[in-house]
């Protein structure tokens, strides 16, 4: 019994071993990605932001999600995940931890409306304590995160209304959410973090107009060889098949002219024997 025992906890270890450090993996090579998630957050409107009093970020008291505008681009926590847009609605980018701007990671506890269960316990007016949460590599690498000099803190970011405009149906593809943003949204994202994200959305290419620059060119190979090979291969003339009709008018014309000639022959050997004899004559 025990040896059965010992075996089954040999194999649920190596079962979820592969899912854990997928898991790891994950985690420590997303970085910042493209904007192409849909998590589930889907507002019918565009959403009141309220400011978070001393901090240069909004929340959305009316989202049931940890929903936040900071720098010109909405941040939510989500399954243990940072995500982030320039569109209320999405699409979104998964932020590894490394990645989150500061004043994202220091918003306080109260201001979470789906707060995760770890939250328990911890002071509601102080950020999470994401150094215990996400272990002491990220710690060491974002020392300093929750320390900051109040008085010179950054001004918020002016709201997107413009977005009020496009909800529902008219809430704008992927491919069109850059220029609308652009032509409408005059605000330059001061945060390294935020200027990273929006550098790749702009790389970003939707995938109908990939598909249609594949259909529009074509691609073309060892089109040099061919060029060649055009170039020593020897001309050649087609010959076009002809109506039995006109073949047998051809063979006729070619039958007439031949017998022209044969007559032609043989009146100039007449002419030829005449000046002989004239000649005997004198």
């Amino acid at each position: 019994m025990k040896k059965i025992r010992y075996g089954f906890m040999v194999l649920l270890f190596l079962l979820l071993c592969p899912v854990t450090n997928a898991k790891a993996q994950l985690n420590v090579g997303i970085g910042i990605g493209l904007p192409n998630l849909s998590i589930g957050i889907n507002l019918p409107v565009f959403p009141e932001l309220t400011p978070v009093p001393g901090y240069p970020v909004y929340y959305a008291p009316g989202v049931d999600a940890n929903y936040f505008f900071y720098d010109g681009m909405y941040w939510v926590y989500q399954d243990d995940n940072w995500y982030a847009s320039s569109w209320y609605n999405g699409p979104w980018g998964v932020v590894e931890p490394y990645a989150v701007p500061s004043f994202v990671l220091r918003i306080p506890v109260r201001y979470y409306r789906q707060p995760p269960v770890y939250f328990r316990g911890w002071q509601s007016n102080a950020p999470p304590r994401w150094g215990q949460h996400w272990g002491n590599n990220w710690e060491q690498h974002r020392r300093g995160w929750d320390r900051w000099n109040r008085k010179a803190t950054p001004a918020r970011a002016p709201k997107p209304t413009y977005q009020r405009r496009y909800s529902g149906e008219r809430y704008p593809r992927v491919e069109q959410q850059h220029q609308l943003h652009n032509r409408s949204y005059r605000y330059q994202a001061r945060d390294k973090a935020v200027r990273q994200h929006l550098i790749k959305q702009k790389e970003q290419k939707s995938p109908a107009a990939i598909q249609r620059g594949r259909q529009e060119s074509p691609p073309v190979r060892n089109q040099p060889q061919q060029q060649q090979q055009r170039q020593n291969r020897p001309e050649v003339h087609e010959q076009r098949p002809q109506a039995p009709g006109v073949q047998r008018e051809e063979q006729r014309s070619h039958d007439r002219g031949q017998g022209q000639e044969q007559r032609g022959d043989r009146g100039q050997g007449r002419d030829k024997d005449d000046d002989r004899g004239r000649g005997r004559d004198k």
